[in-house]
């Protein structure tokens, strides 16, 4: 220390000793300049400057050699304005400086090759330290709400997101979000980071897999660059139009039309473009068309410089007749010429007929079809110039779908169009009189109704009247004769026309969707649908699987000047498409809306994105990326995360696969319990350290001391009972058969994109939710038939879709815990005394609840332009009720206490209460005895939400027929939560239900009664059912991938 600080002072003293002969050096050449010395002026303040400048160099040299440790460095750079030496000279002296500091406080070791958590506090985090290596894969792992989640993303994550956006400008600070600061003493060695959660990517119906991972963009360019464009109605190349060609087109239109010729000289451009105008009126023109509007040049209207404009200028008006040939010539010369080879010929003064478009460039020489200019707006569906017309790009038209609307099995006086039976008695007056008009019954079911008399009532008459009889609200009469509007129709317009939120959220109960009858789907326009490059058009690249785009890209040759220009294009595209398949999404196809993307999927396409990035010295943290791949292709994505470790990043990932924990270069894992029996660091190290160790729950199951054991006797199936879906031809399924047997628990498995969702959640569930629960808004995949819904009488969908969408919803309310929760509350004798009933103790009405934030315990502040905020009830503290509620207690809890409970400690507070006792060991059974009676819906994972809803189901009363329907209810679990999961799984089968689980967990597979296999790959080549069987059977199976992982599985575990 006593060495640092004698460097300091040297350096100080050698700065001092600069100041001043630079400040003497000045005062020198001030003198000179007085006395008028101008020929030695020059020579001495040259001299003076020299050595001051030197001098500086020295001190520059020696303060930033002491402040980073060097001895010896090449001077500096001179500066030499005199005004700066004093600065210059102030600066070094801080760099000297600053070495007292640095020498005493030295930067951690962490800051180089590890990360360094100290008293990390958040959530349930026990005050943990951790230290982490860089530069490695690392997987944290334990129980579900261990708190794998608060380490990883709300320490780590939120830390490292907080620093850089703190780094920031206050200005580009308020256009990004703020993590809150977490409950940690102290992290070194932080990288930049990035989080990549399982989040569904986007709910705008315009975002597509090509447009996320930006593949799409360099599609547009491509295309836009070196395609080929056809003739739509002569498939042949589109070719340039001479000038003779358009003037002989014109003069086909009738003798006399009144026709304008138009050159487009700015197209959808910002700005107010006055000298364009300027540029127009110099050279004579007299007339533009400004946004569709015909105007004069000197009155044109004042332009928003921040909208877009189009600007067509009037070359020439005139009448068509034969001796014009030299006048058109000449305009059409001069409009090409003005806009860069477009003309445009338009009907002048209302006249009927359409706007003409002619290229000097593309253009049929058989019917004269042409197309403006090949430019990558063109191949936007997000541009008015690409877009298809008729869909505005969504590629879908929504109809009023006749199966939603009717039940053909019903009388029309019975409802069987739904708003028009009874009840409505102006519409069944109007039904009444069709049926005298035409002749047939009310009281005859609607299929039996004549397919003409279908077709009027659901379509109108036409120009046909009907005398109509209504009865009045005075109770008398009135006719009317006038056409039947149509039920249809009468539907689309009132949904076009309303301004209520009701009536329109009632109506689209009836609404379907359909591909665009125009662009087939392809959400383009006509023009853009007919551009090549190679052998395949634009939507047909965006129409084949990922895998089958990366082959043909490949195999893509452009030769010449068109190869030249592609060639980098393509190198893109082809990088960016290897990606996508190397995390196992080769069987998505790039026009797949991104809000039918799972999850999973959604966070692998990111992953994808950030391997194209190419970013170094990163740290990125997912969370599970291996949720819903099967296990070959999760050999893919674990080769991905390897190489985004070895090109110099830290990956930490939270994981339960075995084979991920067995990978990665080091293993976190937290517990011992969940909830509040969690937050400890169990285990650390290597995959041998942490299964070595003996408190470890993780590390036993990989050693084999605990395992989820292989059932010593399966139950057999009853081969006459059995539950067979015929024909299933949805999405890629090739027609297959699918059978399931009563009263087991079969395992539906395969590659990603085989098919597995398609037959059961698209076709199997809807079929059985129709006949079984009545539902009627619900429609099936294509198929041909299904047999043996006699032996169930119920069906059950366990999806992993919120269990609501606002803050009010939470576990209580939804499992109906919370109702005999308020009438304890309510029969409590102070509430007697008061008057209060179990409605006090609700937040969702007036009463009970705290009126300044209505119940939520958060106040929204709007920011217009900014994401809205939430902030803490200043009233309630956010308790949710008022301050009259709150004093009434049960066995000394508040409502509001009771709601933060969690379900493990609300089972040992309601244990005396056997309707809430029962409904809260459902929970637990599950593997949820972590959550909060009161938890918030939207803060629930997918897993936990299905968990949820499986508890529910759990506490209804059990028939022995149900069919239970789950996809992939492993998801968040730990070896030992699925044990637990198992355990439930098995006990619904015990009472006779049937059970239809869609998995990838090889845990659940192997402890199956029946598998069904589909495959044998993902998206066209999949869809067939190639393995069913017990998990032995198609263990032996060769063409089952399923298979080939499940047998040495076996084996292992019966040995």
């Amino acid at each position: 220390m006593q060495h640092s600080l004698s460097e300091a002072v040297s350096a100080n003293r050698q700065t001092d000793q600069c100041r001043t002969r630079a400040r003497q050096v000045h005062a020198v050449g001030c003198q000179n300049r007085q006395n008028h010395e101008h020929a030695k002026h020059a020579e001495r303040e040259h001299q003076g400057q020299t050595a001051c400048c030197a001098g500086l160099a020295a001190t520059h040299t020696l303060a930033v050699g002491i402040v980073h440790g060097i001895t010896s460095c090449e001077p500096a750079a001179i500066l030499p304005v005199p005004s700066l030496y004093s600065t210059y000279a102030t600066l070094c002296r801080v760099m000297a400086r600053s070495l007292i500091l640095r020498r005493l406080c030295p930067p951690s070791e962490a800051a180089v090759d590890k990360i360094l958590i100290r008293g990390a506090r958040t959530h349930n985090l026990k005050n943990i330290d951790l230290t982490l290596p860089r530069d490695k894969l690392i997987v944290i792992t334990g129980l579900s709400g261990s708190g794998k989640s608060s380490l990883a993303f709300d320490t780590l994550y939120a830390e490292g997101q907080r620093r850089y956006v703190e780094s920031l400008s206050a200005y580009a600070r308020q256009f990004l979000s703020m993590m809150e600061k977490p409950d940690v003493d102290t992290i070194e060695g932080l990288s930049p980071a990035i989080s990549i959660e399982q989040k569904s990517t986007s709910h705008n119906p315009r975002s597509t897999v090509g447009t996320i991972t930006e593949i799409y963009d360099y599609l547009r360019l491509l295309y836009a660059r070196v395609g080929q464009p056809r003739c739509p109605d002569h498939d042949i190349p589109l070719e340039a139009q001479t000038v003779s060609q358009m003037v002989d087109l014109v003069l086909t239109q009738p003798e006399g039309s009144k026709l304008m010729l138009l050159a487009p000289v700015i197209r959808e451009r910002k700005g107010e473009h006055l000298s364009v105008f300027e540029e127009l009126r110099a050279q004579g023109f007299v007339r533009a068309r400004v946004n569709g509007k015909l105007c004069e040049l000197d009155e044109l209207p004042k332009l928003d410089k921040q909208k877009k404009h189009s600007i067509d200028v009037v070359v020439d008006r005139f009448k068509v007749r034969a001796d014009l040939q030299q006048r058109l010539a000449e305009s059409f010369e001069t409009a090409l010429k003005l806009a860069d080879g477009i003309a445009l010929v338009a009907p002048m003064d209302d006249e009927p007929g359409e706007e003409v478009i002619f290229s000097a460039r593309f253009a049929c020489p058989i019917c004269g079809h042409a197309i403006s200019e090949l430019e990558p707006k063109l191949f936007s569906f997000n541009n008015p110039a690409g877009a298809c017309p008729t869909c505005d790009g969504l590629g879908v038209k929504q109809f009023f779908d006749i199966k939603r609307l009717v039940n053909a099995e019903l009388t029309l006086a019975e409802g069987a169009i739904r708003g028009w039976d009874r009840r409505n008695v102006y519409y069944f007056q109007m039904l009444g009189s069709l049926s005298k008009h035409y002749g047939f019954s009310l009281e005859v079911p609607f299929k039996e109704i004549p397919a003409d008399m279908q077709k009027i009532l659901l379509n109108g008459s036409g120009s046909q009247s009907v005398d109509f009889r209504y009865l009045n609200d005075r109770g008398d009469i009135v006719k009317r004769a006038h056409p039947f509007e149509g039920i249809v129709p009468n539907l689309e317009r009132r949904y076009r026309e309303t301004e209520s939120a009701t009536v329109r959220e009632e109506l689209a109960k009836f609404l379907g969707t359909q591909p665009c009858p125009d662009c087939r789907g392809t959400r383009l326009r006509l023009e853009a649908r007919h551009v090549w490059v190679g052998e395949k058009t634009l939507p047909a690249v965006t129409n084949l699987p990922i895998g089958d785009a990366t082959h043909y890209f490949e195999a893509l040759k452009l030769t010449g000047r068109r190869g030249e220009i592609a060639d980098k294009i393509l190198k893109e595209i082809r990088e960016r498409l290897q990606f996508l398949v190397n995390v196992g999404l080769d069987y998505l196809t790039l026009d797949r809306s991104a809000d039918t993307l799972s999850g999973g999927e959604a966070q692998r396409i990111r992953l994808a994105s950030q391997i194209g990035a190419g970013l170094v010295g990163v740290m990125y943290i997912l969370d599970e990326p291996s949720i819903g791949l099967h296990q070959r292709d999760n050999d893919r994505l674990l080769g991905t995360l390897k190489h985004l470790r070895d090109i110099g990043n830290t990956v930490i990932v939270v994981e339960h696969d075995e084979d991920a924990i067995r990978l990665a270069d080091y293993v976190v894992d937290i517990g011992p319990g969940a909830g509040v029996h969690g937050g400890h660091i169990v285990a650390e190290g290597t995959p041998d350290e942490v299964m070595s160790h003996p408190d470890s729950l993780t590390g036993k199951y990989l050693s084999g001391r605990v395992k989820i054991a292989v059932p010593a006797k399966r139950t057999t199936r009853n081969k006459k009972l059995s539950l067979t879906l015929k024909g299933a031809r949805g999405n890629n399924l090739q027609n297959v058969n699918l059978e399931i047997p009563i009263g087991l628990l079969t395992c539906v498995t395969g590659v990603s994109g085989s098919g597995k969702s398609t037959l059961i959640n698209n076709t199997l569930f809807p079929l059985s939710a129709t006949a079984l629960n009545g539902a009627t808004t619900l429609e099936a995949a294509t198929h041909d038939s299904i047999n043996g819904l006699q032996h169930l009488d119920k069906v059950v969908d366990i999806d992993q879709s919120p269990i609501g969408r606002t803050p009010r919803s939470n576990p209580a309310t939804y499992t109906g815990l919370f109702t005999p929760i308020r009438e304890l509350f309510a029969g409590v004798p102070e509430s007697r005394s008061r008057g209060y009933g179990p409605g006090r103790f609700s937040f969702n009405v007036k009463g009970g609840r705290c009126e300044a934030c209505q119940g939520d315990g958060l106040i929204k502040v709007e920011m217009h332009f900014l994401p809205d905020i939430y902030v803490p009830c200043d009233v309630c503290k956010s308790k949710r009720y008022n301050r009259e509620t709150l004093e009434i207690k049960y066995k000394g809890k508040s409502v509001h206490e009771v709601l933060e409970m969690t379900i493990e400690e609300a089972r040992e507070f309601f244990d005396a209460v056997p309707a809430l006792a029962r409904k809260l060991q459902t929970l637990m059974d599950v593997g949820l005895s972590y959550i909060k009676l009161g938890q918030s819906a939207t803060t629930l994972s997918g897993g936990e939400a299905q968990r949820v809803k499986l508890s529910r189901e759990l506490s209804k009363r059990d028939t022995g027929k149900t069919l239970y329907i789950l996809d992939e209810p492993t998801t968040g679990l730990h070896f030992a939560d699925i044990q637990q999961l198992l355990d439930v799984l098995h006990r619904l089968r015990d009472h006779g239900n049937t059970v239809v689980v869609i998995e990838h967990n090889l845990d659940v597979i192997k402890t199956a009664d029946w598998l069904v296999d589909l495959g044998p790959e993902g998206g066209s080549r999949g869809g067939q059912i190639i393995a069913t069987g017990t998990p032995e059977q198609v263990a032996e199976m060769e063409q089952s991938y399923t298979g080939h992982y499940l047998k040495p599985l076996l084996i292992r575990d019966k040995a």
